[in-house]
């Protein structure tokens, strides 16, 4: 029953704060467009918008981070640990129980995002929308790819992703 409970807090967690991202983001979105856009934020939303869906989409979650959460909250399903079910958010995303060079990749990516979002956020409209638009797009396809790994990962009789765990 632990490991039932740790995997479903851990992919609740996520799956609730990708949700919150994409609200509180896609209304910063929207106010972007009450500004009238010149053919150099046209062009800037495209690219952005394409950037992002191949890199923080595609490439971070799609083949890396849901996968790996996927397997991870698997592995903590089958064999729950007090510790890792307290902190189930954390230890599927590779905060901790994994090797050094993940760890020390998440430990960067959540750094550099966090200064992303304070340097994003002083700038003025329309460029923080357009912004966070691509953000937008990103976390959805986030999302959609982290749900469609989570099945996989529980209904497939083979789900072949390393969880990486490292004691």
């Amino acid at each position: 029953m632990a490991g039932i409970i740790g995997a479903t807090w851990a992919l609740g967690a996520w799956l609730l704060i990708m949700l919150w991202a994409i609200f509180r983001l896609s209304r910063l979105t929207h106010e972007a467009f009450a500004f009238e856009f010149s053919w150099l934020h046209w062009l800037a939303l495209v690219a952005n918008l394409m950037f992002m869906a191949w890199s923080e989409g595609y490439r971070g979650f799609q083949l890396n981070f849901s996968p790996r959460l996927a397997a991870r909250a698997k592995h903590l399903r089958e064999n729950p640990h007090p510790i890792r079910v307290i902190l189930a958010p954390l230890f599927c995303a590779g905060y901790f129980h994994t090797t050094r060079r993940r760890q020390a990749a998440i430990s960067i990516l959540t750094v550099s995002i966090v200064i992303l979002i304070l340097v994003v956020h002083q700038l003025p409209q329309p460029w923080r929308g357009i912004i966070d638009a691509g953000v937008v797009l990103g976390l959805t396809w986030g999302l959609v790819t982290m749900i469609h790994q989570a099945i996989l990962a529980f209904t497939s009789a083979r789900f072949d992703v390393s969880p990486e765990i490292v004691d």
